[in-house]
């Protein structure tokens, strides 16, 4: 693990090549490190084209600029089921995020809906999202080495990719007033991905400090989400960040959520906690009713801000 100007850096190419010579081992024990004090890092040679990844931007600015009609055309037909809203969005007035949004599904499902312009986004987005699985599907079996977890015991718990999602983002400029752009959260999902243009804004908590994530071309950012942290018994975090709006342009970014099925049970694993005679730190919970909760907290936030802990993953605490 070099370290970055900002985020700690992993090289995955050794998980890409046959002749290892512990390169795997390093790797590994890089991600570890870095999930373990930072809860995310900026991973390069991670196997998804850097061409790929500024043509999707591109594409992604293209559909943004479109007037709000056009955009509005990338909605799935009334009375398609899905596990969350698809299509196009933008925070409503009263949010204090400000940004819109694409959010699209597993292609294979068919709950996307795409406008004929920009040509090539469509096949841009869905080609990115294939990569980011198989992405995914790497990073988890990593995290599963990190973790000393019996081999294939998170591909076993996890094996369900329908509840996987992306979404592409422009955020508005800043005003003199305020430059929010995404409110510190955590993810609660298991891993999330991060590609951004030019314009960065992506900021990270460390140790009471905001770093920034600044862009860098053909790297990915990568953090784990509340799932892991809480199946970790809190070892790895699940790191709280932000996106700060600059001035006077748009940012363009995706965010790809590797996620987990509705309706699996999460706590924390006894190799965290009655293996190594601690006690967990969390109470165990539907992943499907924490979602809930924080989708309500979204749609209704608190008025006041001492009430936002409850929204989060603290909410089972012990």
């Amino acid at each position: 693990m070099a370290a970055g100007a900002d985020l700690p850096v992993v090289d995955l190419a050794p998980f890409f090549t046959e002749d290892d010579s512990g390169g795997v081992t390093r790797a590994t024990e890089a991600v570890r490190e870095a999930c373990r004090t930072h809860g995310c890092f900026r991973a390069v040679n991670h196997g998804v084209p850097a061409e790929l990844m500024a043509r999707a931007l591109e594409l992604s600015a293209a559909f943004f600029a479109l007037p709000d009609d056009e955009k509005a055309r990338a909605r799935p037909a009334e009375g398609t089921v899905a596990p969350l809203p698809v299509g196009y969005a933008r925070q409503p007035a009263y949010s204090a995020d400000k940004h819109e949004y694409v959010l699209v599904f597993d292609p294979k499902l068919r709950f996307n809906e795409y406008p004929a312009e920009p040509a090539g986004f469509r096949e841009a987005v869905e080609e990115c999202y294939a990569k980011f699985t198989e992405l995914g599907l790497l990073v988890q079996e990593v995290l599963n080495e990190c973790m000393g977890l019996p081999p294939g015991f998170l591909r076993d718990y996890n094996g369900d990719r329908g509840f996987d999602f992306m979404s592409a983002m422009r955020y508005f400029p800043a005003t003199e007033e305020e430059n929010n752009g995404l409110s510190a959260h955590e993810d609660g999902n298991c891993i999330t991905f991060v590609i951004q243009d030019g314009v960065g804004g992506l900021e990270v908590l460390k140790d009471g400090e905001w770093v920034p994530a600044e862009p860098v071309d053909g790297s990915i950012i990568v953090n784990i989400g509340d799932v892991i942290q809480v199946l970790s018994n809190n070892k790895l975090k699940s790191p709280t960040h932000r996106v700060v709006r600059k001035q006077p342009v748009h940012r363009h970014s995706f965010a790809f959520f590797f996620n987990i099925h509705g309706d699996k049970w999460i706590e924390p694993l006894p190799e965290f906690t009655t293996k190594i005679g601690e006690s967990p730190r969390y109470r165990g919970f539907v992943f499907n009713e924490y979602m809930q909760m924080r989708m309500r907290a979204k749609i209704h936030p608190p008025s006041r801000p001492e009430d936002v802990v409850h929204n989060n993953i603290t909410h089972y605490a012990i």
